[in-house]
């Protein structure tokens, strides 16, 4: 009887896997062998993915409920039964977060010498004073107290925004209360440093909590009832018919403004909520019970990213780590005379992000350059790169850059940079009509003596000088002639529509890159079944695509090792008797965030090294512009190979996924440690010293089939 492996049951919902994601997260906040602060970023990051998950995949189902869509997701549920089963997790969820934040963070946090006053009442009378005095000249004149009465609306609470509801009487009509809202300014510091406590201890308080102390200075006629914090998330989740958008620029410029007047799909209030205000508000914003977070503690959790910087508390975090050169490049010799000798392999964080800089720069100034051509998805706030291209086109040079106006919450900073680039004489192309292009590739073209040379710099992360110091992804730069002409047919792609009638190495999405990745693995499967050896390791960030779950469920029934190392969503399922039983799941979360996307093929014993911008989800490889490249040179090749190794075996940030779905870290005991993040961290240090390298005391599980 044949084996079907489509079933719902084999599939988690991509929404309890993200959710599952934000556990793993939350479990490094509860780690108490990190230092204090590291582990309050961890939480406030949560706070900051629980924002996101609300405003796009919750808005996204409830668009759906709402439109009547019955349709089911590959774990056999519909956009009701996902919203059910997400209000339930979600709930969860906050409740872990506040838990662990009272219980946990807050004691460590005043034991370690920092005192966060929660409630303006147990000020001492030096503090209040200066609480007093910091509300009278700072925060007062900011301030807009907005009421609710026949003459006026109930007024617009904007997206995240945190805001204080109260009830307010007049002080002689003691009975009638009305509603009165008013905005915590985000132009002013959440957290308030105050006059030190007792024993020197360093104190400070809420920005909301001075506002609340000082509430009634608001409303001189009136009697304050009560007054309680509260905070809504609004559907973001852009919809835009490029049909009908005759300007696509204008069209996302009028769509961002809507995210701040969207759906309410959530509401925070603060745990204890006076009824009548609460009912106010669930009838004004129209949000129904489900939606209702009450909070046992401060509204938005990612305040907790500023209390990371406190001064003189560096012991209670890590010291920071100062990306390390590139082997065997050097500062003598242009870049370009360096790829000549050979492919460069980039490491990032581990390795510098300056090549990439320099690459652009360098190609800006050089008088041999003719042209320069980039796809930019999210690029930092001032960015070099940027600013690089801009000088590019002022001293004559040809520049096209596709700049990627749909990169979520990034639409608005690209706008920008596009416009900019625009002015310095560029060709900017605002993506492509029904795409968007995540694909990170450099073309620079130059004349040189034996003809045109074309130089490529291929990535799986974004030309962002700042995220790849957080961010682990991997690049080459390359002069390979089959390369530079597939680089070339790209750019005219994206430019002028011209498709190329094939492809020398690259591989792109939407078009050709699904059918390269199902017969990367159905080779694999045809190998196992001849007996000869076959196995899989690929690295991602999220993996939700059935097609490419069922081509791996077969391989796994064939007898393919397969190795999984996927960040975040992960809908496959591992140990399904005679379906998944040869597939391990990990997923790493510590210090610098798996960003990397690495596939790795035995081939029988001919193996082949591939890397690529995108993960293995629909969204990548039907509607996005990716790109897979081969790594041929062979000592890159065992570079990547180590990578792989390496993080197959960490046994500190890996957490393995169980038969259920959900993920369990590794019994540690009588094992000898291995944190990939910091291996590689002191690799590199190590290579940067060119110090020999150390006797290996451990052995790491090779790239192979096991037997």
């Amino acid at each position: 009887m044949a084996v079907m492996f489509d079933k719902p049951e084999y599939f988690v919902n991509r929404e309890c896997s993200w959710i599952e994601f934000n556990r793993r997260v939350l479990s490094e906040a509860r780690d108490k062998s990190l230092p204090l602060l590291e582990r309050l970023k961890f939480l406030s990051i949560t706070a900051s993915n629980l924002d996101e998950f609300f405003m796009i995949r919750v808005a996204s189902l409830k668009d759906m409920v709402n439109a009547k869509y019955t349709g089911r997701d590959i774990a056999g549920m519909t956009a009701q039964e996902q919203l059910k089963v997400i209000g339930e997790k979600a709930h969860e969820l906050v409740n872990q977060q506040y838990t662990t934040y009272n219980r946990s963070l807050l004691p460590a946090l005043r034991q370690d010498g920092f005192e966060l006053v929660t409630e303006h009442e147990a000020l001492t009378d030096k503090q209040r004073e200066f609480v007093d005095q910091y509300f009278e000249e700072n925060v007062y004149p900011v301030l807009t107290p907005m009421a609710l009465d026949s003459s006026r609306p109930f007024p617009l609470i904007r997206n995240k925004t945190l805001n204080i509801g109260a009830l307010i009487s007049k002080k002689d009509e003691k009975k009638k209360t009305e509603f009165a809202t008013v905005q915590v300014p985000s132009v002013l510091p959440r957290i308030i440093r105050l006059p030190d406590g007792k024993e020197g201890q360093k104190c400070g308080i809420l920005l909301e909590e001075v506002i609340e102390r000082n509430i009634s200075k608001l409303f001189l006629n009136y009697d304050v009832v009560c007054a309680h914090p509260y905070r809504i998330m609004r559907n973001a989740d852009l919809t835009i018919d490029e049909d009908e958008a005759a300007d696509l620029l204008k069209e996302i410029q009028k769509q961002l403004k809507k995210r701040q007047w969207g759906e309410v799909i959530r509401l925070e209030i603060e745990e204890g909520m006076e009824p009548k205000l609460l009912k106010i508000l669930k009838k004004e914003l129209n949000v129904k019970e489900e939606d209702l977070y009450q909070i046992n503690g401060p509204l938005d959790l990612t305040f907790l990213m500023k209390l990371y910087g406190i001064e003189g508390m560096d012991k209670y975090r890590y010291e920071p780590y100062r990306p390390q050169p590139v082997p065997g490049m050097n500062d003598e010799e242009d870049i370009f005379t360096q790829i000549r000798k050979g492919d460069i392999l980039l490491h990032h964080p581990y390795m510098t992000f300056d090549p990439v800089v320099q690459f652009v720069k360098q190609a800006a100034a050089d008088p041999d350059v003719l042209a320069i051509k980039q796809t930019l998805y999210r690029v930092s706030g001032n960015s070099p790169i940027v600013a690089a291209l801009a000088q590019a086109a002022e001293n004559g040079k040809q520049v096209s850059v596709l700049v990627e106006l749909k990169a979520r919450f990034d639409e608005e900073h690209n706008i920008i940079w596009a416009k900019m680039l625009e002015k310095a004489g560029c060709h900017v192309i605002y993506g492509l009509h029904g795409l968007k292009t995540h694909s990170k590739i450099t073309l620079v073209v130059r004349s040189e003596e034996d003809g045109i040379r074309r130089y490529v710099h291929l990535g799986t992360g974004n030309y962002n000088d700042s995220t790849a110091k957080l961010y682990t992804d991997c690049g080459i730069l390359t002069c390979s002639e089959p390369i530079g002409e597939d680089a070339t047919a790209v750019f005219n792609m994206l430019s002028g529509y011209s498709e190329p009638k094939s492809w020398n190495r690259l591989a792109l999405a939407p078009i050709w890159l699904r059918g390269r990745f199902m017969r990367l693995i159905e080779r694999e499967t045809q190998h196992a079944r001849d007996g000869k050896p076959a196995r899989i390791v690929a690295k991602m960030n999220s993996l939700c695509d059935k097609e490419i779950i069922d081509a791996l469920y077969q391989a796994s029934a064939a007898g393919v090792k397969i190795d999984l190392i996927v960040r975040g969503i992960c809908c496959l399922k591992v140990g399904i008797p005679g379906v998944s039983e040869n597939i391990t799941v990990r997923s790493i979360v510590g210090n610098f965030l798996e960003h990397a996307r690495i596939f790795y093929f035995m081939n029988g014993g001919d193996e082949e090294f591939y890397m690529a911008s995108a993960d293995w989800m629909p969204r990548n490889l039907d509607k996005r512009v990716e790109i897979l490249f081969p790594v041929e040179d062979d000592k890159i090749r065992e570079e990547v190979r180590h990578i792989l190794d390496i993080q197959l075996e960490d046994n500190v940030k890996a957490h393995i996924m169980q038969p259920d779905g959900s993920y369990e870290k590794i019994d540690k005991r009588g094992k000898v440690l291995l944190n990939c993040h910091d291996y590689f961290c002191e690799e590199a240090r190590r290579r940067a010293r060119r110090s020999p390298d150390p006797v290996q005391t451990r052995v790491f599980i090779p790239m192979e089939a096991e037997d």
